[in-house]
């Protein structure tokens, strides 16, 4: 057993203080901190490094798992395909319903047409539209063929338009769009033995011939175009060899040149018309209800020469009885 004294002979290892602490070689002491500038990181020396952190984590799953995952997943698609196919079939059984029972109404007697009605009609007969129309008696307003019964009336050169409507439960109405009567033309017939009235439309069709009022024939047409006929120009004088044919265009110069005045005249000069004579383009002639004649040529420049018209009756009236205004800038009168 050592003595108190033994012990405390025995020298103690020295501490070292914070600064004599010793690096060992190899290494740098680390640079002391300058206030105002962060110092660079740097890793300890001393640190222990676990590389084992940065591994990946590796899981584990049993093959009869993802087996499972897998049947779950194909039932689900399964019963989402079943319900969308359901769907569909519903579908395709209501559309099948509602084309039958469309089917079974369009070919029933459901709105058959009992009535048909025409309006916008005043130069033709009941009798002739019921002809023209020729609707079929077995028809319905859903079977009915509305644009074979238009073109059916379209025929007739009266009509300009016609709309055929459906008013349901069971009336079928013919809208006419008719054709007025522009002039009245004198046409020459057997040789020239005879006169036949035409009455001419305000487009320039043939309408009808117009047999003598009073007559077997005028019984059998419209009364209105008596009416007419009492309220538009004549165009007399026409050259031998024209041919009307009704429902076509008159294609004859003179004819449609003095159409061209009846139909641009104002009424100051209109209401005095009394006949147009038609021989030729330029020898086109104007006689009013004063007898006055009216040398007019071509339709062109129509405002200018009525206007030269108006104005040299107004110069000199109750005494003018021939104007010449084949040339607007140039005309001529003369005076009683």
């Amino acid at each position: 057993m050592a003595s108190r004294n033994n012990r405390r002979a025995t020298p103690q290892p020295r501490r070292a203080s914070k600064a004599q602490v010793n690096i060992p070689r190899g290494t740098t002491a680390r640079p002391p901190r300058t206030v105002g500038r962060p110092s660079p990181r740097t890793v300890s020396p001393y640190a222990k490094r676990d590389f084992g952190s940065a591994q990946p984590r590796v899981s584990t799953v049993k093959v009869g798992s993802l087996a499972q995952s897998q049947i779950s997943r194909d039932a689900r698609v399964n019963r989402s395909y079943r319900a969308h196919m359901a769907k569909v079939f519903v579908l395709l059984g209501v559309l099948a319903v509602l084309a039958a029972g469309v089917a079974g109404v369009y070919f029933s007697n459901l709105f058959s047409i009992r009535q048909v009605t025409v309006s916008g009609v005043e130069h033709l007969t009941s009798t002739e539209m019921t002809q023209l129309a020729n609707v079929p008696s077995d028809t319905t307003l859903l079977r009915v063929d509305a644009g074979a019964i238009k073109n059916s009336i379209m025929r007739d050169a009266w009509v300009a338009d016609v709309d055929v409507q459906r008013i349901f439960p069971e009336t079928l109405n013919l809208a006419v769009t008719e054709r007025a009567i522009g002039a009245v033309v004198e046409v020459s017939v057997d040789e020239g033995k005879s006169i036949e009235e035409w009455a001419l439309s305000v487009d320039g069709m043939w309408l009808c011939s117009i047999p003598e009022e009073g007559s077997e024939a005028a019984a059998a047409i419209s009364p209105k175009i008596y009416e007419d006929k009492a309220e538009v120009l004549a165009i007399k004088d026409v050259a031998y060899g024209v041919m009307p044919e009704v429902g076509t265009y008159c294609n004859d110069e003179s004819i449609v040149n003095a159409l061209d005045i009846v139909t641009g005249l104002t009424t100051d000069l209109k209401n005095q018309v009394k006949t147009v004579s038609a021989t030729s383009t330029e020898n086109t002639t104007i006689t009013l209800d004063s007898n006055i004649e009216i040398a007019f040529g071509s339709a062109d420049d129509i405002r200018d020469k009525e206007r030269v018209c108006l104005q040299i009756m107004a110069d000199h009236p109750g005494s003018v009885s021939y104007i010449n205004v084949r040339v607007a800038t140039s005309p001529t009168w003369r005076t009683t």
